[in-house]
């Protein structure tokens, strides 16, 4: 079994998907993240399944997916 990315490593992923989509995605998904971060200040973020990051708290609660055309 895969061992969990720290969590300061996956915050440090998804600061990198964000800059790394550089349009309309990356700022949708930054403005997803700060929501979510409003509603639940005690949120863990996780990079899960190869490249996904993945909110939770006590199990997920979201995932921040991007495609070409949907986030």
């Amino acid at each position: 079994m895969k061992k969990p990315v720290p969590v300061e490593s996956a915050s440090a992923f998804i600061d990198e998907r964000i800059k790394e989509l550089g349009d309309w995605r990356g700022k949708t998904l930054a403005r997803v993240r700060a929501l979510i971060h409003e509603a639940d200040p005690e949120i863990v973020e996780e990079w899960k399944w190869m490249g996904t990051p993945v909110w939770s708290h006590g199990g997920i609660v979201c995932t921040g997916e991007t495609y070409k055309n949907v986030v």
